[in-house]
């Protein structure tokens, strides 16, 4: 577990009442018009530089060094989610419909704790910090949109860290691995057109029920047959709707679904073999089917270097290397810019209760790690010689 130093510990109640503030004011993406404003008057009252209206809804701070010869960004998403919240907590939301059921609010106490203490020890930072509050991670992506206005490149970044608090792993554990960490992620839609009819007399239509049926089946066979089976991948169908009546043969149905890989000619590939079944099913079926194609985040490749020099800070014995996980982040868009590296903070704790996962109504955690985040950023600052 990761041991935190007496000057953070110091801080621990104020970035714990920070979480729970932004907690009770949930807000989605590029809405976070509430959590900005507090966001940016923290940074403002510590005393240090804030840029607002960052792809919108976000905000920027930053903190220059003594002597710079580097700078160092720091990313925390602020989007909640649309989930109702049935945790019970006191501090629980107060908007109908939306929680922080990621752990989007410790993230951003987190690194609004990392501020704190920076600005606490000025005299002793060495390179220039850069702190990003992003909108918009959980959709339609807020990271892609800071970097198309040049974020990184005004202030010159030469690195970037983030950290997602994370259910699957013990509490005050952290996990990573070097390269692939997150998949790459897209959306589609199918839709098929049949023709209407009444069920007694079936060979006067074209079933879509039927015709989704099979094409659900089909597509299952492109990750087991179409893809080497050391390359993972998958294929999920989500979503099915379709018909209006028991005794009326369906002349539309849809499905929702998503794709997710590590490798983007795998990705490609398996968009690449559902166009291709879609046609011939048009043909057997004698129909009409159209598919929509959303691609959303890159996978999220760690820098085989700075994952080296981060286990070498943080202590082996704090480190868990987990194998890939199929969830995805738009921090993936960082890394395509500049060597970024980015982690887990283990948050599960069966005894007290804290199992629920991501995106769940009852996801909680205990709040004794927000600090563990902070220290763990801090000593990557004077590992790396950013800070004395």
């Amino acid at each position: 577990m990761i041991q935190v130093c007496k000057e953070i510990e110091n801080l621990s109640d104020e970035i714990i009442n920070i979480r729970r503030y932004l907690h009770q004011i949930p807000e989605l993406g590029f809405e976070e018009y509430e959590t900005s404003k507090y966001i940016a008057k923290y940074l403002e009252d510590i005393g240090i530089k804030v840029y607002k209206n960052v792809a919108k809804t976000g905000v920027v701070g930053y903190i220059r060094g003594n002597n710079p010869k580097r700078t160092v960004a720091f990313r925390a998403d602020i989007d909640a989610l649309p989930v109702e919240e049935n945790t019970k907590v006191p501090y629980c939301s107060k908007y109908l419909g939306k929680m922080h059921a990621c752990g989007h609010d410790g993230h951003t106490a987190i690194l609004l704790g990392l501020a704190k203490y920076l600005s606490l020890n000025k005299d002793k930072l060495r390179d220039n910090v850069l702190l990003i509050f992003q909108p918009a991670e959980e959709g339609p992506g807020g990271a892609e949109v800071i970097i198309r206005e040049g974020i990184l490149k005004k202030f010159k970044a030469d690195c970037i860290y983030g950290l997602h608090l994370y259910p699957e792993v013990e509490e005050g554990k952290v996990a990573l691995r070097s390269g692939p960490l997150m998949a790459q992620t897209g959306e589609f839609d199918i839709y098929i057109y049949g023709k209407s009819g009444h069920g007694a007399i079936p060979q006067n239509a074209v079933d879509s029920i039927i015709i989704s049926a099979d094409v659900i089946n089909s597509l299952q066979t492109i990750i087991s047959r179409s893809i080497n089976p050391i390359k993972p991948a998958v294929l999920t169908i989500g979503r099915i709707e379709g018909g209006e009546r028991r005794n009326v043969i369906a002349g539309k149905v849809v499905l929702e679904g998503t794709i997710r890989a590590f490798e983007e000619s795998v990705y490609n590939k398996i968009k690449d073999r559902m166009i291709e079944i879609l046609k011939g099913k048009e043909i057997v079926h004698n129909c009409k089917i159209e598919l929509i194609f959303r691609d959303m985040y890159p996978p999220v490749n760690n820098d085989e270097n700075m994952v080296i020099r981060f286990i070498d800070i943080i202590g082996r014995e704090n480190i868990e290397i987990i194998d890939p996980q199929m969830i995805s982040e738009d921090y993936s868009y960082y890394q395509r810019e500049l060597p970024g590296l980015f982690f887990f903070l283990g948050v599960r704790n069966e005894k007290e209760g804290y199992i629920y996962p991501l995106h769940n109504s009852q996801f909680n955690f205990n709040e004794r790690v927000l600090a563990m985040g902070v220290q763990i950023y801090v000593n990557l600052l004077k590992g790396n010689g950013h800070i004395s």
